[in-house]
Formats: structure tokens, sequence, C-alpha cells
């Protein structure tokens, strides 16, 4: 008896350790993927794609825009409990999910490393109302809206249509500059909040960039308004990888499109203007956006060979009814807590987005079940160019090969898919002027 507690204390995590789902932490920073893959499964040019695309848009939960999705098309996918809720924090019967009718928000909401955490409340999942009490909403009760197909109708045909994923979670409980710091370096560095560079020469950790210049493998990042990836001293130092999104457009439409694309959506701007789909942001607006960015690769010569991936930085705020599970911790350095701070540590991903893979090789109406976060992605890449890991999280991060057939291409036609509607008299309701439809 002493010998089996001796093993099950061993097995167990200790107080404040990682320990992921499914797999354990056995991998570190400069493992290959034909180390960390099981037998058999594709890397490097086995992977028959060319060209990768990365579009992370902003701060919308899976239930948020997802949660109805099983009783529209995609039966795979697990629907948001009939009677989610959380609590009135002004002490009613219990705030259950509705349908949002209004495309922008009276306020945005709380999606910081306190405000998560407390929506979070230890896999809970209770705290959302009450983290997002504001005087133009004083039970917080916008949390709990989400929208249909009627609202979102090519969101909802193109999740249905191509690979999925109902278990991808943002990289960390907080916003959005830390977990897009996950999608880029495997890390966010001790990073919890939207910290700048305060000198030329800071934030200047390893990330993706690095590792395709090394390998020569082609990069570029398009954007709209503002490039996020500048924030990295790297590519602050390689204006030339850097150009505006109709160079995007231009560069699909002429089959030179570098082999690892990002593109940016547009951060700043009036409600109707911004297409990031930052609340209070028409999301109608950011959905034109992506469909736009979509067609455009659908239409290039480069189609035939590459796969685009589009998620969330975070959930914005807006409630999920999934606890995030335990993860990996990165790398040795703690978050950057200050006074008042929620105590933490980067063992556990955020809360629940979507996620969907478009490509000609994307399964057909897929649903994964697996756990994944943005440092899937990141492995995505790293797989298919064969380079070695950033950090402990990506390199035990699984590369999101489930979701596609390599040898049978459903999609090599591509298929057809409802517009990217923008309700003109909807979006009247939101402030300042009318949509500009990017």
């Amino acid at each position: 008896m002493a010998i089996l507690l001796l093993l099950i204390a061993l097995l167990l995590p200790l107080p404040g350790q990682a320990r992921p789902p499914g797999r354990a932490c056995r991998f570190g920073p400069g493992a290959l993927p034909a180390q960390t893959l099981p037998h058999g499964r594709p890397h490097g040019d086995a992977i028959p794609i060319d060209h990768i695309v990365v579009l992370m848009q902003e701060n919308r939960s899976f239930d948020h825009y997802l949660g109805r999705l099983h009783w529209e098309g995609q039966r795979r996918s697990r629907p948001e409990p009939p009677r989610a809720a959380n609590p009135d924090p002004l002490g009613g019967r219990p705030i259950r999910a509705f349908h949002q009718s209004a495309l922008c928000e009276v306020a945005d909401l709380d999606h910081s490393w306190n405000g998560t955490h407390e929506e979070w409340d230890g896999g809970r999942m209770d705290g959302f109302t009450a983290a997002n009490v504001v005087p133009g909403d004083p039970d917080g009760s916008r949390t709990m809206g989400d929208y249909t197909r009627d609202d979102l109708g090519f969101y909802s045909a193109l999740y249905a249509t191509f690979a999925m994923g109902d278990r991808y979670f943002a990289s960390v409980l907080s916003q959005t500059f830390p977990n897009r710091f996950y999608l880029l370096a495997g890390t966010s560095f001790g990073h919890i909040r939207n910290d700048f560079p305060t000198a030329a020469d800071q934030f200047d950790q390893r990330t993706i960039f690095e590792l395709l210049d090394e390998a020569g493998v082609t990069w570029k990042i398009y954007y709209t308004d503002l490039p996020f990836a500048l924030i990295f001293s790297y590519v602050r130092a390689r204006p030339q990888n850097v150009a505006p999104l109709s160079q995007y457009y231009a560069d699909a439409a002429a089959d030179a499109l570098p082999q690892v694309t990002f593109v940016d959506p547009g951060f700043l701007g009036e409600p109707n203007i911004e297409s990031d789909e930052h609340p209070p942001a028409n999301p109608q607006v950011g959905q034109a956006f992506v469909a736009r960015v979509i067609e455009a690769l659908m239409a290039s010569p480069a189609w035939p060979r590459s796969a685009l991936f589009l998620s969330y930085d975070e959930h914005g705020g807006f409630f999920d009814h999934v606890p995030p599970p335990r993860a990996c911790v990165p790398d040795d350095v703690p978050p950057m807590l200050e006074p008042g701070d929620v105590p933490g540590a980067f063992d556990r991903l955020g809360i629940r987005v979507p996620v969907v893979v478009v490509s000609p090789f994307a399964r057909p109406h897929f649903v994964s079940h697996r756990v994944h976060d943005h440092t899937a992605i990141l492995r995505f890449i790293e797989t298919r160019f064969d380079l070695p890991a950033l950090t402990r999280r990506d390199a035990n991060a699984d590369p999101m090969l489930e979701f596609f057939d390599f040898r049978h291409p459903a999609f090599l036609e591509p298929p057809p898919l409802p517009a990217a509607v923008v309700d003109l008299g909807r979006a009247a309701e939101c402030p300042g002027p009318p949509p500009v439809i990017p």
C-alpha cells in the first residue's frame, strides 16, 4: 500500500504545476515535429500545403457565436446547454442565455486578467454577469447574449461546411496581447495585460518569424490599419515583410502569396467601421471582412495547396459554459502580477473561442473535440515546415492534423457559401457613421 501511495503521489501534479488534458508536458523548446508526433503522422513536405494563412479576429466566445450551431447545420458541434445561465447581480432570477438582437453592445465587456478569472470562477463559469455590470447594463446581461445564423449566416455556413473545433480555447485567462503573443511566440513571456514596448529594443523574444527566416520559409503580414506583430523588435526591423491589406488581395490573385501569411483586421474605428469584431463593433462588418479574405484565397491560383486558420484571440467577456482545462506552463517566466491582481499562473487555458480551418484538404462538416489553443496553430506551422518548438506550450500542442484529409481533398472546387450580409437597418442602431464594408 505504501508503494502504491508513493506512485500516486508521484503522478499527481504538485500545487501550481501544470497538467494538460490528455497528455503530459513531455517535450520542451527545440523539439522537432518528428520527435513529438505519433508514428506515421505527416510533417514537412509530406503535408501538401504550400500556403498557410492565419486570420485572428477579436473577442468573441464559442457560445456567443456558435452555441446554437448544433441546431443550425452542424449536429456534431456540442451546443450551449438550453438552461445556461449566470446569477443576476441585482438579486433577481438567474439570467439565461438569449438571442441578442443588437449588433453593437452598449459597452465593451471585461476580458482583463482579473475580469476573466472572475468570470471563470474556478471552473464554475458563473461570474460573467457580475464582471460586466456597467451603468448601461446594470445586471451584466449582455454577456449572455448570442447570435444565430439569421445574424451571422456566412459564419454559420462556414463552420458547418469546413473543419471546426468545439474545444479550442484561448491560451491564457486574459486579454488580447497575451493571447496573440501565444500565437506568435508560444508564450506571453510574463505579460497579462496589453503592454507595449517602451524602448526600441524591447519585445525581442523569439517568435515564429525567426524560425521561418532561419528555415528559408517566406512570410508576410498584411494589415488593415495596424500590424499587431510590429510589437516584436524582429518584425519592426523587417518592414519588407509588412504590407497593407490591398497587397494581400493582389498577391492572392497573382499567386504571389508567401508560404506563411498573417492577415490583420482593422483594430480602430467606429463600431460600423472596425472590422476586428471587438465589442462594441458590429460583428457583421467583421464577418464581411473575413468573407472577403477567404473568398480572395478561394479565387486564388494558390487555393488548391492552401489552408486558412480563422480564430479569435479571446472571449471578450462573453459567456461560455465549458471550463478551460489545465495546460503546459510555457516557460519559467511567471505572470507579471501587480498589487490587487488575482493570483494565478500560466497553467490553464483561457475561455473557449471559435476556430475553423478553410482548405481544400479540410474534412467536410468535421468537428474536433480535442483540446487546442492558439499554440496549436503555431505548432501546425512548425509541423508543416519542420521547425523546432519555441516553448513547452507549443512543443506539446496538438498540431490539428485531424482537421485535414491530405489524401482526398474535398474542396478543390470551393463550395458555395452565403453572402456576408450587413443589415443596414440594424447597423443604423449602432453609434457613429454607417457601415463601410472592408
